[in-house]
């Protein structure tokens, strides 16, 4: 009886130590989406995380690039209820993190013709490499929308 209950015992705190991990450092967020409240979902969940002590790394590809240009389009400016924010007024925000980074995909100009002038300040674009290395960092999130 002595064996079955120690046996229980290690197995819980074994088992314990698996949901006890720490909080990551970094919350990649990559975001493709292309609604207006999933994009400002998406910026609403990395502020949370940033003011929970995260580093916002964000990663815009394909329709949701838009939100990052200095003239984005209407569906990325337009007040979203129920606090009236836009996806590109909290990405803003986000960007004026002192630990953020907040990037386009390498491809996602290119493919748009453009060049990187037209990105809203604090927006730059991502380096695979580097990008790779942040989602596989020990002590990173990813949340993709």
């Amino acid at each position: 009886m002595k064996t079955i209950i120690l046996a229980a015992c290690a197995a819980i705190t074994l088992t314990g130590a698996t949901f006890a991990q720490e909080a990551p450092d970094t919350l990649v967020t990559i975001l493709t989406a292309p609604e207006p409240q999933t994009q400002l979902m998406a910026m609403v969940l990395a502020m949370q995380a940033a003011q929970q002590g995260a580093a916002p790394h964000i990663l815009l590809c394909g329709p949701a690039g838009d939100i990052a240009l200095k003239d984005a389009p209407e569906s990325a400016t337009a007040p979203q209820p129920p606090r009236d924010m836009s996806p590109k007024g909290l990405l803003g925000k986000i960007a004026e993190i002192p630990n953020a980074k907040v990037e386009v995909c390498a491809i996602y100009l290119p493919g748009k013709g453009l060049m990187a002038d037209v990105l809203m300040d604090g927006v730059t674009v991502a380096q695979p490499p580097a990008m790779a290395a942040a989602m596989i960092a020990p002590n990173a999130r990813i949340a993709s929308y």
